[in-house]
């Protein structure tokens, strides 16, 4: 299971590196580290410049399948 926190576009870089530095805390808590692994996920700390290299690879993967696979997006 895969799943993320995001802020808003815009957000003042020192709000979303508090968001960081205590959501990296709980990532590391026992009791939070267990909760997550009971319905299935891993959590994974990290920076934010982690979370946007790890957002273009997938889309980079996505992108591949979705252009393998010949699905074309019809505009109505």
């Amino acid at each position: 299971m895969k799943n993320a926190i995001a802020a808003p576009p815009k957000t003042p870089d020192a709000i979303v590196q508090k968001l960081n530095k205590e959501l990296n805390a709980a990532f590391v808590d026992p009791r939070t580290k267990a909760r997550i692994a009971e319905v299935g996920g891993t959590p994974l700390p990290g920076s934010p410049g982690d979370f946007g290299r790890f957002i273009a690879k997938e889309v980079e993967k996505w992108d591949k399948v979705v252009e393998f696979s010949g699905v074309k997006i019809k505009a109505e």
